[in-house]
């Protein structure tokens, strides 16, 4: 879906959320496309404005799969030009350098792996589960089976899980040559179960113990609905560092539903699996067939599929920067309607 004769495009990065998820869609459109981007103001509504370590990295990661030429590539740069070249295979490695989110990198160079028609390989370091990212199982469980039913093959491999300060971490994502489809996930269909892993790494394993019993006591499992919690206790060989996270789901006949939340010092295990139980009974009670991280992610895939629905119990600021930045660059158009207790959105 080539439109480099289109004009540049300026886009202000102050815009809607007006951070890193703004700049990763906007250079990945443009590496499908073949447009010319510029973006001012780039991370400018977050406390520290401008390119963070992660952010150069999802940047020069996607420029690497279409021979880019990038200009203000250079940390807390906040303005940077990306014209892109064409798309190509092959296997690539990238190296955030930091604890910077190994799974925001991947959401910048997905679309564009997809959209490429080829067979590619990237390899990641860096943090896996850190917080203000979606944790590594959140990205291995929920969002790449969402996006298998939208037509997209992938493979993915952890050689081993990194935590802040240090990273450390290694993932390996796979494309194999996908042809995306319409989808529709706007019916759950019948619930299966109720699935989940809390993780830990270098910390006492009762963490991910008590992580799992105040989700089962909050989640309210509908009957007959079979509800497992693997418990995870890395050895050193399998991480870098100390962490943990916890990611449940719900597995339906038409949908995943899921949510997700990183350790954290001074956050009680209890406080961190009830999170995870109340956003995911928030999303079954509502009727939601893509949870609200979900739904930021998966537009871009309907609109590269040429249409789609879903049905969201919300859309949040995300969400809806996302659904703009697609407008701005593709044929598409977007359709959101109140539908009782979520949000019902179009794509054609």
């Amino acid at each position: 879906m080539r439109f480099s004769q289109a004009p540049p495009l300026t886009l202000d990065g102050a815009y809607g959320e007006g951070g890193g998820q703004l700049l990763r869609n906007a250079v990945a459109l443009a590496a499908i496309t073949g447009r010319t981007i510029t973006i001012d103001n780039v991370r400018a509504k977050r406390p520290k404005p401008g390119l963070a370590p992660q952010h150069l990295a999802a940047v020069a990661a996607v420029a690497g799969l279409c021979d880019a030429r990038v200009e203000g590539l250079a940390l807390r740069s906040t303005k940077i030009a990306f014209a892109p070249g064409q798309l190509h295979g092959g296997d690539f490695r990238f190296d955030i350098g930091t604890a910077g989110s190994t799974t925001l990198v991947m959401q910048a160079v997905l679309p564009a792996l997809v959209a490429s028609g080829k067979e590619c390989t990237v390899t990641l370091t860096g943090g896996t589960d850190v917080r203000g990212a979606p944790p590594l199982d959140y990205f291995r469980h929920i969002t790449l089976p969402l996006l298998a039913r939208v037509g997209a093959r992938t493979a993915f491999v952890i050689r081993k899980r990194g935590y802040y300060p240090r990273g450390g971490g290694e993932v390996v994502l796979s494309v194999m040559t996908s042809q995306l489809r319409p989808y529709s996930f706007l019916e759950t269909g019948a619930m299966r179960r109720i699935a989940g892993v809390a993780h830990v790494a270098a910390i006492d394993v009762n963490v991910a113990t008590r992580m799992r019993d105040a989700f089962l006591a909050g989640v309210a499992a509908p009957a007959g609905v079979d509800a497992r919690i693997d418990i995870v206790s890395l050895t050193p060989d399998q991480a870098f560092g100390a962490g943990g996270a916890f990611v449940a789901w719900v597995e339906a006949e038409h949908t995943v539903l899921g949510a997700g939340r990183v350790a954290e010092r001074g956050v009680r295990a209890e406080a961190i699996g009830s999170a995870v139980a109340s956003e995911l009974r928030a999303d079954m009670t509502a009727g939601a067939c893509l949870d609200i991280h979900a739904a930021d992610q998966v537009p871009v895939y309907l609109a590269l599929a040429g249409g789609g629905s879903f049905a969201a119990r919300e859309l949040t600021t995300h969400a809806r920067t996302a659904i703009w930045l697609l407008e701005q660059f593709l044929p598409v158009r977007f359709r959101c309607v109140a539908d009782g207790q979520r949000v019902r959105v179009t794509v054609a």
